[in-house]
């Protein structure tokens, strides 16, 4: 059987979405001939490659602040190419990958994985968001199943769409248990002299991670703050902290192998994420899986993590000096008996889906 997983970032790009599909591109090609279709803006990466026992091919595109990936060479690919796949498994509602899925959508089998929030991540995406609801909602219907990672997202797409609820499956997200063996080892190397706060993610402004700088102004100087990712607000991020005279206490990364990510996801004291829109929260999973404690908006997806053991809330409007209050306290905590899902057993449900359609 042949799949195509489509989606408008891949790897080395760190997202939930990219990391979604890695995961299970990585595993279902055990099984299956695997592509993983994707766009590349920047045009930093090889148009074809072998990575984990599948093939990336990318396509240029259109990605004005790192949103739509507006690609007429995938599209034209697809339209082409989608008969030679069995599967397409579009990815990401937010983005025009998916919808080109559908609108190529042949005699196979269409999955859709929308990620979806229900907003766009800016004043003016969020303009966009509601015109493009009439096209998106195309997706929803060309597709032979739904694949929702929270029953958040679920719910918000029932309300949304007019969509037959009985196509819909909730399989969340996992993490490969196997990377996290060596995190006990990796903390014990820790300074513990500096607390660190981590923020892993594109960094845009719905994302809350301004908030984070600002508390950083109000906490004590051992507290560092890491932000692995990239995206249109960074410069923004970047002028704050230089305003409130924090930028020294700030480290910027990017293009972190997954060993290198792992390392900073047990080393941080605490994760915060304060994002107005999720429909999952991978890093919050992969933060337990290190043993490291959260910090979350009580918002969307995210307050299906909320347990006050591991994982902490606070609502929106973000008050400050709550959230450096939280900051302090999260930090000194233990995780304890936390249990996420395997990737493993995450892709033998999505195979699963893949079988029922086809046997339809």
């Amino acid at each position: 059987m042949r799949i195509a997983q489509v989606c408008p970032r891949f790897y080395p790009d760190i997202g939930g979405v990219e990391t979604h599909v890695y995961e299970i591109s990585k595993r279902l090609a055990k099984h299956f001939d695997v592509d993983v279709l994707t766009t590349d803006p920047s045009g930093r990466y090889l148009k074809v490659e072998k990575i984990d026992g599948f093939t990336v091919k990318r396509f240029k595109s259109i990605a004005p602040s790192n949103s739509y990936y507006f690609s007429l060479d995938m599209y034209r690919f697809l339209k082409k190419h989608s008969l030679d796949y069995d599967i397409v498994h579009a990815h990401n509602y937010h983005a025009f990958p998916a919808l080109f899925a559908s609108l190529t959508k042949s005699k196979n089998k269409l999955i859709f994985t929308p990620h979806y929030h229900g907003k766009g991540h800016s004043f003016i995406r969020d303009l966009l968001h509601k015109p493009y609801k009439i096209l998106g909602k195309r997706i929803f219907e060309k597709a032979d199943a739904v694949i929702c990672v929270s029953n958040f997202e679920k719910e918000l797409i029932l309300k949304n769409f007019n969509i037959d609820s009985s196509k819909i499956f909730v399989i969340p997200n996992g993490v490969n248990l196997d990377e996290f063996k060596s995190v006990e080892n990796i903390k014990r190397q820790k300074d513990e002299d500096i607390k660190i706060i981590l923020y892993v993610g594109r960094i845009e402004k719905y994302k809350g991670l301004d908030y984070v700088v600002k508390a950083l102004k109000y906490l004590p100087e051992n507290y560092m703050l890491e932000i692995v990712g990239t995206g249109s607000y960074k410069s923004k991020i970047v002028k704050l902290a230089r305003n409130f005279g924090v930028i020294n206490r700030i480290r910027f990364y990017r293009d972190l192998s997954r060993d290198e990510l792992i390392e900073k996801y047990a080393k941080a004291d605490v994760l915060v994420l304060l994002s107005k829109y999720e429909a999952y929260g991978l890093v919050v999973a992969e933060a337990l899986a290190s043993k490291t404690p959260c910090i979350v908006a009580n918002t969307s997806a995210l307050s299906e993590w909320i347990d006050n053991e591991n994982v902490f809330g606070i609502d929106y409007p973000i008050d400050i000096s709550r959230l450096v209050r939280l900051i302090i306290d999260v930090s000194e905590i233990e995780v304890k008996n936390v249990s996420v899902q395997d990737w493993v057993s995450i892709v033998e449900q999505i195979k699963n889906v893949y079988m029922q359609l086809m046997e339809k």
